[in-house]
């Protein structure tokens, strides 16, 4: 069992019959995730990877009693999507689309805390748990970075992941859940949104976050720590450490406003919470060691 997809999970994906959305859905379904139809608007009946497609997402609701929906949809119908998906009842949903605009974001945000749902992305990878099922596009085939494990990652880089979770898997360890959270200033969901799940999961035994300069998500990673939302151990690899102060950066997550958000920030506030921090990538491993989490 996953935090938020399984091999149980009932999954419609929104935009099925464009490339990136047939690529994926045939990745996802050799994975083992359950999907069940796709919705492309004006192609009803059409089958893609032997599913059925719907022109709406009421429909397939209706005809599969989805659970679940992954978006592969342009950036400036994402928000038209997504809010197509709450109206019909998921409450889970995953938007990999990059460059969606803000103001569309933080829209999607407000909606899917009124449906009580969880929007993973955009600009994301999406999620996955090794073995069982994803949702997004991950190269789930590559196992020395996709090997099932107790370790829940959390990231917001799509460049480290593969990096920092094949350095996991190296030091013997393997992943439950991966979530990629995006690098947008405006996520759907934040880490510390999703650690009540990693927490009440009994096969988490601990959190490596991937976090990079900007914004005070991993400092909220702190508060819910301090605030005993999260008691498990947790080990933190932050992007963008080198950065020279006042430089502005190209990625769209990585603003310092505010007097929060540089790299030594978020490092004070973990530590002091007895979080550990990695200064390279080759290191997250060394020190889920160091904090005694088993192998498994």
């Amino acid at each position: 069992m996953s935090i938020f997809i399984d091999q149980n999970t009932k999954v419609c994906v929104q935009g099925i019959t464009g490339k990136e959305g047939s690529f994926w859905t045939k990745h996802m379904i050799e994975l083992g995730t359950q999907v069940l139809c796709g919705v492309t608007p004006g192609k009803e009946g059409q089958f893609i990877e032997g599913k059925p497609v719907y022109n709406s997402v009421k429909a397939a609701v209706e005809h599969h009693g989805i659970d679940a929906s992954m978006l592969f949809v342009p950036p400036r119908l994402t928000k038209d999507a997504v809010m197509e998906a709450l109206d019909a009842g998921i409450k889970k949903i995953v938007t990999i689309a990059d460059g969606i605009p803000l103001h569309d974001m933080v829209l999607i945000r407000q909606a899917a805390k009124e449906h009580n749902a969880f929007v993973v992305g955009g600009n994301t990878s999406g999620v996955i748990s090794p073995k069982l099922a994803m949702m997004g596009s991950f190269p789930h085939w590559i196992e020395r970075v996709y090997k099932k494990g107790n370790i829940g990652v959390m990231t917001r880089s799509g460049s480290l992941t593969n990096e920092v979770t094949a350095m996991i898997v190296e030091a013997g360890y393997g992943v439950s859940t991966l979530i990629g959270v995006g690098g947008d200033p405006v996520p759907g969901t934040r880490f510390a949104e999703f650690l009540p799940l990693y927490e009440a999961d009994k096969e988490t035994e601990a959190i490596v976050i991937i976090g990079e300069l900007g914004g005070t998500m991993e400092e909220e990673v702190a508060d819910a720590i301090k605030e005993g939302i999260l008691t498990k151990p947790l080990v933190a690899f932050l992007g963008g450490r080198t950065a020279p102060k006042g430089q502005k950066m190209g990625h769209a997550g990585a603003i310092i406003s505010g007097g929060k958000g540089s790299v030594e920030d978020k490092i004070t506030a973990l530590t002091e919470v007895g979080a550990l921090v990695a200064e390279r990538p080759r290191l997250v491993g060394k020190l889920l060691e160091k904090l005694n989490v088993a192998k498994k």
